[in-house]
């Protein structure tokens, strides 16, 4: 059985080990600047064992952010980006980048520009119409990832991980009940498929075999309308096909409609609606709000079962992420012929867990799912049972 805890390759890149620090919003850049906190928040996880770990999020333009504090990747940012990729080499880590758009999930107000999506809809973030994005939008948007991969690259990033799951804009594009187009780009999956394959296409055209390139797709959106594991599947095999990725991380859930589907365990709604402004904390308080962020139990692994039919159906490397805190659960991914395990809340808690697993000093992670943390994306994401990064004062 492949050992989790080995030396691997991915693509062009090799990597100590095959555990992945998955991107979770690190809520560290103010100024949509590399700063000193987003630095000792990766160094934490390297310093910890992991074999790769992703900054998130990193938008390749203005309205492509989540919100105004997210690092557009640019001539302005290549400066910092470049220290914070030498500062995770230094300890022995790789580094990846999470490239996207972020489409409708973006916050038009807060960016002060408004959002784009596969089609017209309402942001329940912003309160304003996010507007369907034009042929000059996708051409320009294509280009901007390009770009923000080449950016990448000149900073010494090892790998790039293009964004197409989470309701994001590739994502927004895939899912039918997001994308009513009737031009190329909506209608069969063909065609909602194109926005992806043609990003995937255009970056690894730049970049050649100088980096790894990955994506993050859904294994199921968990909403009427979005992704489902059959079109998931679909979709995933039509980009090993087009031979662009060096590997895909399986994730699930949707940013705008169903985020609790991907994380799983406690939805802390009080805490969540105590960091929104006063329209959206009093919509949270309604029947509707509270559905936004409903509870799923716990398990451990718990994307596996959908997962093993990708993994079944696909000979490229693929990347098990869902509820991964146990010895035995990253062993068990290698048995069902999985090559890399990707981890997240679990490592805010624990950022030195890999090296304990490793030496066997320890079985299991002691995260308690509470996910308390989601609502520090806007202060600083801490585990707020043990805040072991530095203060919000420090970033």
């Amino acid at each position: 059985m492949t050992d989790v805890f080995a030396p691997a390759t991915l693509g062009p890149v090799r990597l100590r080990n095959r555990t992945v620090k998955a991107a979770t919003f690190e809520g560290c850049t103010p100024d949509g600047q590399v700063t000193d906190g987003l630095v000792d928040y990766h160094l934490a996880v390297a310093r910890g064992g992991v074999g790769l770990t992703t900054v998130a999020y990193l938008a390749v333009a203005p309205e492509g952010r989540t919100h105004r504090e997210v690092i557009v990747v640019g001539e302005h940012s290549l400066a910092g980006l470049a220290r914070l990729a030498d500062a995770v080499h230094a300890e022995g880590a790789a580094i990846a980048g999470q490239v996207g758009h972020a489409g409708p999930v973006a916050n038009g107000r807060s960016n002060g520009v408004h959002a784009i999506s596969a089609s017209r809809m309402p942001s329940p973030l912003s309160m304003q119409m996010i507007r369907a994005a034009t042929e000059a939008d996708l051409t320009r948007v294509t280009r901007a990832y390009v770009s923000a991969a080449r950016t990448l690259v000149r900073a010494g990033f090892d790998v790039l991980e293009l964004h197409m799951a989470h309701s994001y804009l590739v994502s927004s594009f895939l899912a039918p009940g997001l994308n009513r187009r009737r031009d190329r780009w909506g209608g069969s999956l063909e065609n909602r498929a194109r926005l992806g394959r043609q990003v995937a296409r255009a970056v690894r055209d730049e970049v050649g075999s100088e980096v790894a390139v990955t994506a993050k797709v859904s294994v199921s959106d968990g909403f009427k309308g979005g992704v489902t594991t059959d079109e998931g599947l679909a979709y995933a095999q039509l980009l090993e096909a087009d031979g662009c990725l060096d590997a895909l991380q399986l994730s699930g859930g949707s940013s705008l409609m169903n985020p609790m589907y991907l994380f799983r365990g406690d939805a802390p709604v009080a805490d969540f609606a105590a960091t929104m402004p006063p329209l959206v904390r009093w919509g949270m308080r309604t029947p509707v709000g509270r559905s936004f962020l409903k509870a799923y139990p716990f398990e451990e692994g718990y994307f596996r079962e959908k997962a093993l039919r990708f993994r079944g159906s696909l000979s490229m490397p693929l990347m098990l992420l869902g509820g991964i805190n146990r010895r035995e659960t990253m062993e068990r991914a290698m048995a069902d012929g999985f090559d890399f395990v990707a981890m997240g809340r679990a490592l805010l808690r624990e950022p030195d867990l890999v090296n304990r697993l490793a030496a066997g000093s320890a079985s299991a992670g002691v995260c308690s799912h509470c996910n308390r943390c989601m609502p520090t994306i806007y202060s600083g994401t801490r585990c707020v049972e043990v805040e072991s990064f530095a203060s919000p004062a420090d970033r």
